[in-house]
């Protein structure tokens, strides 16, 4: 089988492909592509068995991404907690794999990555797994009365009504107010895991392209904005992408309060899952806290081509750690600014 290299952010058979592909999700969407090149510069491109002038029938979406010393890499996707290879069969997989390897020697690409949800056949073309992780997504085709009764007695359901003692309020929407709200509880929330946070130009461009596909939500205490999640929609799925809180405020269970608010709207809207994205296997409390939910961690691997190694993409992380964990706010918003168009 021939490859072929194409834009998935301008190629009309795009949209196409993602409705029809059971695979498809936020991530492949040519909003989120279209965000990540006005954000960081990055260069979408997919490759596909399918010629030009016929239908699309496969694709893997990608990312060029250019390091801080030059090197370039192949990433199936930037920012992204999965990218599922968008195949009909292992036979088109494998054609694939096997060009991109080719592709990555004679361009001198540092390396390529995919980060599937499903395809552990990508280990038997090449590839090798570089960074394990555990996933959760949580059945929204119980009535909501069944999902509530299957999350954690004290964590949650006492959080719910201790939120609605409190008097916490919540805001939803997609407004500069919102985002002004939202992003400064984002980046103490990053600093107190010793990270840096994304440039506020990033949620500005997937407001804007994405538009109500993206959701804000805050919590407020007499006022005062406590906790915050940003979700992004797609087809009949909810993926809760972003979370921060004060955690001074923590007790109130305002993040618990805006993701069952969330979960109520996708049981109105008629939605089936509610993906709660990837924790990193050592995060034992991330990952507690999406089983307390009722959602139960799978494994999920990402996997990359036998290249040079990590170059400066491990260095720059930890980099950005480092000058992250007992910054002030300031320094770690431009932390984000400096460093994150490097770290995809």
């Amino acid at each position: 089988m021939n490859v072929y290299e194409i834009d998935p952010t301008t190629d009309a058979r795009w949209e196409n492909l993602l409705q029809s592909h059971p695979s498809a999700s936020i991530f492949h969407n040519r909003g989120w592509l279209e965000a990540l090149h006005r954000t960081y510069g990055y260069t979408p491109v997919a490759f596909t068995t399918s010629p030009p002038g016929c239908p699309l029938t496969n694709a893997i979406p990608f990312c060029k991404v250019s390091g801080l010393l030059g090197t370039q890499r192949l990433v199936s996707l930037p920012f992204s907690d999965h990218c599922e290879p968008l195949v009909e069969n292992s036979e088109q997989l494998s054609c694939l794999l096997a060009y991109l390897q080719q592709r990555r020697e004679t361009e001198d690409w540092d390396y390529v990555e995919l980060r599937p949800k499903m395809s552990a056949a990508i280990g038997r073309d090449g590839f090798g797994q570089s960074h394990s992780f555990f996933f959760h997504e949580l059945d929204l085709r119980r009535n909501p009365d069944e999902i509530l009764q299957r999350t954690h007695k004290h964590c949650i359901q006492r959080k719910l009504r201790r939120a609605q003692r409190e008097g916490l309020t919540c805001e939803q929407g997609t407004s500069d107010s919102l985002l002004h709200q939202f992003y400064p509880l984002l980046i103490r929330t990053r600093r107190r895991h010793g990270l840096p946070t994304q440039p506020v130009a990033w949620f500005r461009n997937l407001i804007s392209i994405l538009g109500k596909q993206l959701t804000i939500r805050v919590a407020f205490k007499n006022g005062s904005p406590i906790a915050g999640i940003l979700t992004l929609r797609f087809k009949r799925d909810l993926t809760y992408k972003y979370g921060c809180s004060d955690h001074r405020f923590h007790k109130l269970g305002g993040v618990q309060l805006l993701l069952w608010r969330a979960i109520q709207d996708a049981k109105n809207d008629q939605l089936c899952t509610l993906d709660l994205g990837r924790s990193d296997s050592d995060n034992a409390g991330l990952i507690a806290f999406k089983n307390r939910w009722g959602a139960t961690p799978v494994s999920l691997s990402y996997w990359r081509s036998s290249g040079t190694g990590n170059g400066d993409h491990t260095k720059l992380n930890r980099l950005g750690r480092r000058l992250c964990a007992h910054a002030p706010l300031p320094v770690v918003s431009a932390a984000g600014r400096m460093l994150y168009r490097y770290m995809g």
